[in-house]
């Protein structure tokens, strides 16, 4: 069973659809005995950081997200779900994220040849070695929406990069804890393939 997190994030249904078509049992739940229990758990998001934080704070989804993360079990976050797994966010000054891994969340350089936020396809190139894209092709593409984007601090923990304006670590991979910047569900038959991988770790 995987607990998808549930505190009032934009990008819940599509995820959920995508789980489905996978034939996976899921739960939408923030009840923490649930999220616990779960096999894996997935944090998606659409939104602004500093209100996303709010949110689990309120909802004391924190501490419960952290205390997962230490049982070792498979933890995804997707789109503003990677970037709350970090330590802040240029987006809302002074906001602290989960800190569950280090690096820094940047706007994305406006300097007039690109639009941002950056909505649509790009290509990504796979660390050969990562569980999360395996069996995916060098090069294949996934669809993003973002503002704001990740610089991993451990080189090591990058499975994914590509390049809009900048480079941007589009996805990572630490121990139990993954992440993509883009958004699986949304990414055809390769995204399937990466929540797939995900639901088999």
């Amino acid at each position: 069973m995987v607990a998808i997190i549930d505190y009032d994030a934009g990008n819940i249904k599509s995820v959920e659809k995508a789980i489905l078509y996978l034939g996976e049992e899921f739960v939408m739940t923030r009840d923490e005995d649930v999220i616990m229990n779960a096999d894996r758990v997935i944090l998606p998001g659409v939104g602004a950081y500093g209100d996303a934080m709010k949110k689990l704070e309120e909802y004391d989804l924190v501490r419960v997200i952290k205390a997962y993360v230490k049982t070792g079990k498979p933890f995804l976050g997707i789109c503003l779900g990677l970037q709350l797994m970090f330590d802040s966010s240029e987006e809302t000054p002074g906001v602290k994220g989960l800190g569950l891994l280090p690096g820094t969340i940047t706007k994305i350089p406006d300097d007039g040849e690109i639009k941002v936020p950056q909505i649509g396809w790009n290509s990504i190139s796979v660390n050969p070695t990562s569980k999360l894209f395996k069996g995916i092709k060098d090069g294949s593409y996934v669809y993003f929406v973002h503002s704001y984007y990740l610089t991993c601090k451990n080189k090591e923990d990058v499975a994914a990069k590509t390049f809009y304006g900048t480079e941007i670590h589009a996805a990572v991979e630490h121990d139990n804890i993954f992440a993509c910047q883009f958004h699986p569900e949304k990414s055809g038959e390769v995204g399937l393939r990466i929540i797939k991988n995900f639901m088999e770790i």
